[in-house]
């Protein structure tokens, strides 16, 4: 009966380990392409449209990937976004800790970027 039993549970072992890569890789590569060409596209707009800029924005957007997931990416976008409009409405945006520690994540994660790519 062990002899059984032990295929069977290398089979799950492989296979739990096999969905564990999978949400690891899941997790690196979980920005939109849109996402990644609208960032690389305001980078250029920033900084030049030459092809090392080109270069210089993906791999920014790249590492600001690996450290930054991205649903705190999104949050802190519309933080961002929401602290340009004018308004009563708007202003939790402005002065909420949790926006302004979304939005400080995001600039580390820009800066480290910036480090590593520029």
């Amino acid at each position: 009966m062990t002899r059984r039993i032990a295929p069977l549970l290398a089979g799950l072992l492989a296979l739990a380990g096999g969905a564990q890569a999978q949400s690891v890789a899941d997790r690196l590569n979980d920005y939109p392409t849109v996402a990644r060409a609208d960032y690389v596209f305001a980078c250029m707009a920033t900084n030049g449209q030459t092809r090392r800029v080109l270069e210089q924005c993906a791999c920014s957007i790249d590492e600001i990937a690996n450290i930054l997931p991205y649903e705190a990416y999104v949050a802190a976008e519309t933080v961002l976004e929401m602290r340009q409009v004018g308004g009563e409405r708007t202003s939790i945006f402005r002065s909420a800790a949790s926006a302004t520690e979304q939005v400080a994540d995001l600039r580390r994660a820009q800066a480290e970027a910036e480090i590593v790519c520029f």
